[in-house]
């Protein structure tokens, strides 16, 4: 799915100044109805029993808004709802039209009643040259943006965005919006199609005086299923998630992603020469980790295939999964504008045993960086039949590194061309004190499932302080091999287990 524009349209109207006051500033609420924990998923359980009905579109007028149009537009935060109060949080809503074709129900609960945010232009600021559009019911705001005090007082910085189809990301103190998460993920990769569900209502309870974390409620629905989904969202160095979600099945499902993360990579050190670029790298993740349920660390570097290419990892009650930015200097990206290095890693921490499945990785080809080509999910291994429903819990943990140190962490992978033939890898780990003095006193696993790879060499390296491993491999007329690498020392693990898919197209 294509995002980069419309997250740079929300970077750009985010950025630009107000410019006038609305007659009645501040956000307009409805009549109220009794709301409580239920009241959600009631609403899902009752809508999956009913046929899939699209929301309506709004005017075409605002469909057709074009990306400079659609620019002209952008909400006013002194209309952000709870300001001028004591609450220690603010959210901002986006206006609809070009990308977000649909409206989104919004309601704010307070004293156990649900009150409807009412569609107002008037809380938008837009410029002279803004065309007529028409109001009529149709219309909604398309997603929310949350702020708050994270960093210095009465400075209210975003911390997480909600808008498009069911896509929510979040970010850490000082950090850049990078990667995203999703609500559920259906048939992805499949040759049929991808189908995406929608948030289609929120539900913002209003924290109390000095709270930190604000609670929001979510309604999902597709033509496969419908869901109920309550976020705990708390800011911070690491901006933390709890989810709960209940999904309704309306059709068989065999195909469904738990706690799908989307993402870009487009190159790095293992595939420069595809690019002509002045940046030695550009990706929001560089590689997905799985802590799986037996305790090994595994880290498989992201890469962008010529072709599709899915990997399942099979597991048992996985203990977490993400996909990370583990490259944090400047000078890996020399990038003045994007600041990838600044971009969050996302673990996912399931609540509960998820029993079998896989971690699925979706790996698409993509020649720009505006392209969102890295998927990574949870795939149950149960299909969710027409008429069931499935409960999960999970936290999302947004931020420099939240992922476990459990083993000697990877930090680079680099390929290339051999003049003598074969293909070299090197697998830069992070410094451990537990390295001995002599390297060779540890041992290399290398192993591959086609063609020949040498026995490989330990050196340190001064620039990390950590060790580096070398190796060669020679496909001979193999053109797929699957890799694994790990380090050990006196027969325990020392280094994340090291995966990596090489394809000779």
């Amino acid at each position: 799915m294509l995002r980069r524009e419309a997250l740079a349209s929300i970077a750009a109207l985010a950025a630009i100044p107000s410019m006038s006051w609305a007659d009645e500033p501040g956000l307009q609420l409805g009549a109220g109805n009794a709301f409580d924990a239920s009241t959600v998923a009631d609403r899902a359980r009752a809508l999956a029993a009913q046929p899939y009905a699209p929301r309506p579109l709004i005017p075409e007028q605002w469909r057709n808004l074009s990306y400079d149009e659609y620019r002209m537009i952008w909400f006013d935060a002194r209309n952000a709802l709870w300001e001028g109060s004591d609450s220690p949080h603010r959210v901002d809503v986006f206006p609809p039209g070009l990308y977000f074709p649909q409206g989104i129900e919004t309601f704010v609960v307070e004293n156990n009643a649900a009150r409807p945010l009412k569609f107002d232009l008037g809380v938008f600021d837009t410029t002279d040259t803004f065309p007529d559009v028409p109001i009529d019911d149709t219309l909604g705001y398309s997603g929310l943006r949350l702020r708050a005090e994270t960093q210095k007082p009465t400075i209210f910085q975003e911390y997480a965005v909600f808008q498009g189809a069911s896509y929510f990301r979040g970010i850490g103190n000082g950090q850049n919006y990078g990667l995203s998460a999703r609500g559920l993920a259906i048939k992805t990769a499949d040759p049929m199609g991808e189908e995406f569900p929608d948030f289609t209502a929120f539900w913002m309870e209003r924290p109390t005086a000095g709270a930190k974390n604000v609670i929001i409620h979510a309604l999902l629905d597709s033509p496969s299923c419908t869901g109920a989904y309550r976020f705990d969202i708390a800011h911070g160095d690491t901006t933390t998630m709890q989810v709960q979600a209940e999904i309704f099945a309306r059709t068989d499902m065999s195909h469904i992603g738990i706690a799908p993360l989307t993402s870009m990579f487009l190159f790095d050190d293992t595939d420069r020469q595809r690019f002509d670029d002045f940046r030695p790298a550009v990706h929001d993740s560089d590689g997905l980790l799985i802590h799986n349920g037996a305790g090994e660390i595994i880290w498989r570097p992201l890469a962008n295939p010529l072709t599709l290419q899915v990997s399942a990892f099979g597991d048992n009650n996985p203990k977490g999964f993400g996909l990370c930015q583990r490259s944090r200097d400047f000078s890996d990206f020399n990038d003045l504008e994007a600041h990838y290095h600044k971009r969050p890693t996302l673990w996912v921490t399931p609540g509960e045993g998820w029993g079998a499945g896989s971690i699925q990785l979706v790996e698409i080809p993509a020649d720009l960086e505006v392209y969102d080509n890295i998927v990574a999910y949870w795939h149950p291994a149960a299909d969710l039949l027409a008429g069931q429903s499935h409960r999960m819990t999970y936290r999302l943990d947004w931020g420099d590194d939240p992922a476990p140190k459990k083993a000697m962490a990877v930090i680079n992978t680099a390929a290339g061309g051999r003049p003598e033939g074969g293909r070299i890898f090197t697998i830069d780990f992070e410094p451990d004190d537990r390295l001995p003095d002599d390297l060779n006193q540890l041992t290399k696993i290398i192993r591959t499932s086609n063609g020949d790879v040498s026995e490989g060499v330990i050196q340190m390296n001064p620039e990390t302080g950590g060790p580096r491993l070398a190796f060669t491999f020679y496909a001979g007329e193999a053109t797929l091999a699957e890799f694994r690498v790990q380090l050990r020392l006196n027969g325990e693990t020392l280094s994340e287990v090291w995966l990596y898919r090489w394809t000779a197209v």
